[in-house]
């Protein structure tokens, strides 16, 4: 047994979807004097910069959840000059190619995109040997999460699954780690074929929303559910807004073969921030 798997094995043990839902409860409380010290801690704790927020009063949040999902001042994120853009502020916790369809995600563990997607075998097919971003966001980090490129809306699906911590450390010792855990799969078309952006669940995560849908979990129902918005038109230019989590969590990206060439600069733990450049066009001859 590895160091890591041993790190993970008290995560098999503990009721992670209790302590979840004690914790939404929390994060939605609005009680002033117990809500203006927990946001006051956590930003101790873990350095935030509030410098960076639309509004850096602590005073002025009424719930930590308002708090944790706090828009950024205006130019805070300028979006770099290319065809894809990263997401979301966070950390690189693996990218490259899918091989077949299996997507790496630390040394010795892989998962399928089938797994990933909830099971969808047509949809995975559309990815085999295409490419993938995994991003791990910190409970540091703005938590809103936007799009790499202009897309169209075509279906959403939430899955339902663990909620193991999705740290570096436990990336390393639960295996397909990021195919167990809740998720909800948001699909796109673009000028370029199909997209994927995957929003996945953890430990005290108390929910996930969308901005067409608004909160998706909870309900928890135990059951896939599915919405289809082909004929609808929903559309994002590059750069909106189109989820958040309240509390952290990561993103997987998926395209399919041929459409990007990844950042040559992003490796494994480099920090990264919305809007950096993320990729280039294939056939652009650009660099990202």
């Amino acid at each position: 047994m590895t160091p890591e798997q041993r790190a993970v094995l008290p995560q098999y043990l503990l009721p992670k979807h209790l302590l979840t839902a004690l914790a939404g409860r929390v994060a939605h409380l609005k009680a002033r004097t117990f809500t203006q010290a927990l946001i006051r801690r956590f930003v101790a704790r873990y350095q935030v910069n509030m410098a960076e927020a639309a509004d850096p009063r602590i005073e002025s949040y009424a719930s930590f959840n308002e708090f944790f999902t706090r828009p950024l001042r205006a130019g805070a994120r300028p979006l770099a000059q290319a065809d894809f853009v990263c997401p979301v502020d966070g950390a690189v916790s693996q990218l490259g190619a899918i091989d077949g369809d299996q997507i790496f995600q630390a040394k010795g563990h892989h998962y399928s995109t089938r797994a990933l997607v909830g099971g969808d075998a047509a949809l995975a097919a559309q990815f085999e040997g295409g490419s993938f971003a995994t991003i791990y966001l910190a409970p540091k980090d703005y938590h809103r999460i936007h799009m790499p490129c202009a897309a169209t809306l075509q279906r959403m699906v939430h899955v339902p699954g663990e909620l193991f911590s999705v740290n570096p450390t436990t990336a390393r010792g639960v295996p397909g780690l990021f195919a167990r855990n809740e998720r909800v799969v948001c699909v796109f078309d673009t000028a370029h074929g199909p997209f994927v952006q995957v929003l996945v669940g953890a430990t005290i995560v108390g929910s996930m929303a969308t901005t067409w849908h608004g909160q998706v979990n909870p309900p928890r129902t135990g059951q896939l559910r599915e919405w289809t918005y082909a004929n609808q038109r929903i559309a994002f230019a590059q750069g909106d807004e189109m989820g958040r989590f309240l509390l952290g969590s990561t993103v997987v990206l998926l395209w399919p073969k041929g459409v990007i060439r990844l950042n040559p600069q992003w490796k494994e733990a480099l920090p990264v921030r919305l809007g950096q450049a993320m990729g280039s066009l294939v056939n652009s001859g650009k660099q990202a």
